[in-house]
């Protein structure tokens, strides 16, 4: 009898520890309902938002481009020997035809002498055969033998004089010398750089734009341009237009000219261009962070009645800040720039700032 009786308050002891954890121990169950509510309740997001409206767009392109000379000449001779006379002030302006530098030409010199002298000599002679020949004293064939020696010899002297030319070397054109690299005295070759002279007013300004702009760019149109370091805005005329597009980078070189009394542009600048074309009315636009990319385009969020609301966009020309919406935007809407990342459509969002 004791044996039966162990197990049952055994059992018995179980049955009450399940009996409490159940009533007591377990945590109260919430209704449904309840959690239903909870699940629903989440907060509106906090968003800034952007008036889309339609405005005037001077449409531009803006590109990168470089500063040069007008004209530009490396200074070389055209034949060797002793540097006698170097009239070079580095970093000083030049007439056209100024003398810049000399070569010995002593043996061109004397050799110019002897042929004046048998050029003198020639001439006499041919002016006495003459005086004969109207008497028939000699006979044609003997004065035009004379004659032509008279005039081998004046083609000697033009051709010693071209020689003498060539030691000479002169100013191309009116402009800047730039640093030296020989001294007088040294020994030169028609492969020596003396020096580099520049002209600097006007200016030339290189730069190249994507052909889809072929046809906005004309002869004459005006651009604006900056350089590194120096906020004043500076204008240029397009005078060249390349005729052929670049197969590699797709694009056309154009040449616009500046003027430049003052000598701010140096060439070789850095230049940053704004190329205007055809102005836009009534574009809209709206602050580029509001773009989405997506795998077939792109998308933007609107608020409508306190809700996030989501459309495929198709853009235009793009500004500093501001992008141009083509299609999927009208005007007036409210488009959602700030916290787009953690939004989902007709989602509930807080408007914090315009």
């Amino acid at each position: 009898m004791t044996k039966l009786k162990t197990p049952l308050i055994i059992l018995s002891i179980v049955i009450l520890l399940v009996v409490i954890k159940i009533v007591f121990l377990s945590p109260p169950k919430t209704p449904a309902a309840q959690l239903q509510g909870k699940s629903n309740s989440t907060p509106p997001s906090p968003v800034a938002i952007y008036v889309a409206f339609p405005c005037e767009l001077n449409n531009a392109v803006f590109v990168t481009g470089s500063v040069i000379a007008s004209e530009e000449v490396v200074l070389v001779p055209e034949v060797s020997g002793k540097l006698i006379s170097l009239s070079i002030a580095e970093g000083c302006k030049v007439n056209k035809g100024d003398l810049l530098a000399k070569i010995n030409d002593a043996d061109l010199q004397a050799q110019l002498k002897k042929l004046e002298l048998q050029a003198k000599i020639a001439d006499e002679k041919v002016n006495r055969q003459k005086q004969l020949l109207s008497i028939s004293g000699i006979s044609q064939e003997e004065f035009d033998i004379s004659l032509n020696v008279l005039n081998t010899v004046k083609a000697d002297i033009d051709y010693t004089k071209a020689l003498i030319a060539k030691t000479e070397l002169r100013a191309p054109f009116s402009g800047t010398i730039g640093l030296k690299n020989v001294s007088e005295g040294s020994l030169v070759t028609p492969t020596t750089r003396i020096a580099a002279i520049q002209q600097l007013n006007p200016v030339k300004i290189d730069f190249s734009i994507p052909e889809k702009y072929a046809d906005a760019i004309t002869l004459n149109s005006t651009i604006r341009f900056t350089i590194s370091d120096n906020k004043e805005i500076f204008t240029a005329k397009v005078y060249a237009i390349e005729p052929k597009i670049d197969l590699a980078t797709r694009t056309i070189q154009l040449r616009a000219l500046a003027e430049n009394p003052t000598g701010k542009l140096f060439a070789g600048a850095f230049a940053k261009i704004q190329l205007p074309l055809k102005k836009i009315s009534n574009a809209i636009m709206i602050p580029t962070e509001a773009i989405i990319p997506v795998l077939k385009g792109k998308k933007v969020f609107v608020c409508k009645n306190g809700r996030a609301m989501q459309l495929n966009v198709e853009t235009g020309i793009r500004t500093d800040s501001l992008i141009q919406i083509i299609n999927g935007l009208q005007a007036g809407d409210s488009v959602i720039t700030t916290g787009i990342m953690q939004l989902k459509p007709d989602g509930l969002v807080r408007i914090v700032r315009n």
